[in-house]
């Protein structure tokens, strides 16, 4: 029996609420994820090039290759590849809706399509399934600008918080190495 098991087993249900509505609260969860990006090994850069690439390939119409994606981009970049599998977090069933809205508009503006040119007048799966350039390209071409203005809004800031606690860190541990040498020098007096 494993230290960290569960008792009970949850359920497939109880599996799936948690993707839409963590019984924990949203808070709590980006605070957790936010710790584990914080502990992971590697430089500033790294971790948070990593976590950019991969908020920025959610910001892409790959869909079910957002982690490969984003752990290419971020070992070409030379950023941290878990980094990358917590960044595509960013995509998730709460954001995608509002992400594919405006790629496929930014897409549709940047490729000069008219007004009501953009999609057929009934949208049905059937239309997307025999015709997907008609959705697949303007978001391809509209997420590649989003993507890289997401790279870079990822980046920075989390550069900043990362370097600003492994400094941090360093300092606590210097105190704690100071404090306990004093209590040693006391001891041997």
């Amino acid at each position: 029996m494993s230290l960290f098991r569960r008792r009970n087993k949850k359920s497939f249900s109880n599996k799936f609420r948690d993707l839409f509505w963590p019984r924990i609260g949203w808070r709590r969860t980006g605070r957790y994820y936010l710790l584990r990006i914080k502990h992971l090994p590697g430089t500033p850069y790294s971790i948070a090039a990593g976590f950019a690439c991969g908020a920025a390939v959610s910001f892409t119409p790959m869909i079910g290759g957002h982690f490969i994606l984003g752990a290419v981009l971020a070992w070409v970049m030379r950023g941290n590849l878990i980094a990358s599998a917590i960044g595509t977090a960013v995509g998730n069933p709460w954001t995608f809706p509002f992400i594919w809205t405006g790629i496929y508009w930014l897409g549709t503006k940047i490729l000069g399509y008219e007004r009501g040119q953009e999609l057929p007048a009934e949208l049905t799966m059937s239309v997307l399934f025999d015709e997907p350039v008609l959705i697949f390209v303007p978001m391809l071409v509209g997420g590649i600008p989003a993507a890289l203005l997401a790279w870079f809004i990822f980046f920075i800031p989390m550069r900043k918080l990362i370097a600003n606690y492994h400094s941090h860190r360093r300092a606590r541990r210097l105190l704690r190495r100071q404090y306990l040498d004093s209590q040693k020098q006391k001891i041997g007096n």
